[in-house]
């Protein structure tokens, strides 16, 4: 009987070769986005690889691979074959899981590789119950049938785990999903929307605040919906000036209003209304944040002050100005303070960088602290699509172990009276790892006797 031919689209995406060569092809290409340096200005690439090739990089979409035409084609080509290739097993699958295994002629199970007999002297039915007991104490849950001059019973464990590889390929397309939904090009092309999401970075100076980001990839000011301000930056360095730590102190406004206050480094950035703030980089300045308190009155003074300039607090009664600094590279270990409440000579001395000063004067005794101006360096991301890729990610994990770990196990029993014993013939069959079932078959029907 001559086979109803396929649709060649159908059966072109339900390849199992297709998917093959897709994988590949995938693979292959992303080498070439790991390689070269993604969302660079034009200028990086023409002087990194040359006009003329920078040019064609462009026109391919190199430096957004990930966002380019092409492969977004290949994602969706490997999408369709997956859905295809699912939806032309799954059915059969569905078949083998509601197939009545009891309905089968006991003489094919002879010819069943795996398979045990026993004989017995006793009463059929006795047999026959004492089997279903002994498969139900090994967990499994027997059901029968009379089968002629015999009754044969079934069990099986594990039936539902055929659907493994089909949860993986599930899990593969939510990824994909949240992939495409967390995409800023996608946001910004297909949705007409580049505050849907996004990827950016900013640089806000201690003591400043902003409400809005730049774009990766087009430099395009993205409005945040709310302010953030860096009320202290901290840097510590090792003994040979490079970075050690660094932290942030942020503070987010919404409405007028401080809706958060929180610290941020890196590995442990802040997410407040589905953006997330990490802590990536710092920029020094020559300029120093200056906090002067009077233990007499109470009072404070902060400010950004510029170097070699005499500032006056009225309030306190007093000038102040940094008069030399001792550096380190761009990093200032002390500074020189200059300071007068025009009560006698002026106070002049070295103090760290950062740390207080107790300043003892005629008028009253000031806590002094000055230390560099910072700007936090804060990558940006508003990705929605996230909660998919995570959930994607566990899902492949589910469907690998079960794919990969798990198998549909069966167990026959039929049980026959011959020559006046009662003969009974176990057979065993799973679709994956069968030598070890074997071994556990041999193993759990060594304690029936």
């Amino acid at each position: 009987m001559s086979q109803k031919k396929k649709n060649p689209v159908w059966a072109f995406f339900a390849s199992v070769k297709l998917a093959l060569f897709l994988l590949f092809i995938l693979a292959a290409t992303s080498i070439i986005g790991t390689i070269i340096p993604q969302s660079k200005p034009m200028d990086f690439y023409v002087h990194e690889y040359g006009e003329n090739m920078a040019r064609l990089m462009q026109t391919l979409g190199i430096p957004d691979m990930y966002n380019s035409w092409w492969f977004l084609g290949l994602l969706t080509f490997f999408s369709l074959n997956l859905i295809v290739c699912s939806l032309e097993r799954i059915p059969t699958v569905w078949k083998i899981i509601h197939k009545d295994n009891l309905d089968i002629d006991p003489a094919k199970l002879v010819r069943r590789k795996i398979k045990k007999e026993v004989t017995l002297r006793s009463k059929k039915d006795e047999v026959v119950s004492k089997v279903a007991s002994f498969l139900k104490s090994k967990g499994w849950k027997p059901e029968q049938r009379d089968k002629g001059d015999g009754v044969l019973l079934f069990a099986e464990k594990g039936p539902w785990t055929r659907f493994g590889v089909y949860i993986v390929h599930t899990s593969i397309l939510i990824i994909f999903i949240g992939a495409i939904i967390g995409s800023p090009t996608v946001a910004r092309k297909i949705f007409k929307n580049p505050t849907f999401a996004f990827k950016g970075s900013i640089m806000i100076p201690e003591t400043r605040q902003t409400d809005s980001i730049f774009a990766f990839d087009t430099g395009e000011k993205i409005p945040l919906g709310f302010t953030i301000r860096c009320n202290y930056f901290n840097i510590e360095y090792y003994p040979n000036g490079m970075p050690k730590e660094y932290l942030s102190d942020l503070t987010v406004i919404e409405d007028g209003r401080e809706v958060l206050h929180t610290r941020i480094e890196v590995n442990s950035p802040l997410t407040y209304r589905g953006i997330t703030f990490y802590q990536s980089s710092y920029q020094p300045y020559n300029d120093f944040v200056v906090r002067v308190k009077s233990e007499k009155t109470g009072a404070t003074y902060a400010s950004v002050i510029p170097p070699a300039k005499q500032i006056r607090w009225d309030e306190g009664g007093i000038t102040f100005g940094i008069l030399n600094t001792e550096r380190f590279g761009e990093v200032v270990r002390r500074v020189k303070v200059w300071f007068s409440d025009n009560q006698g000579e002026p106070s002049i001395f070295w103090i760290e960088a950062g740390r207080e000063a107790i300043i003892e004067r005629p008028s009253g005794k000031y806590a002094f602290t000055a230390k560099q101006l910072y700007a936090t360096g804060l990558q940006v991301a508003k990705d929605p699509g996230v909660w998919f890729v995570y959930i994607g990610c566990g899902m492949m994990l589910l469907g690998l172990m079960v794919a990969f770990f798990m198998s549909h196990r069966k167990i026959w029993a039929y049980v026959r009276e011959e020559d006046g014993a009662i003969r009974i013939l176990f057979v065993g069959s799973a679709n994956k790892n069968k030598l070890g079932f074997e071994k556990k078959f041999h193993e759990m029907l060594d304690d029936f006797s």
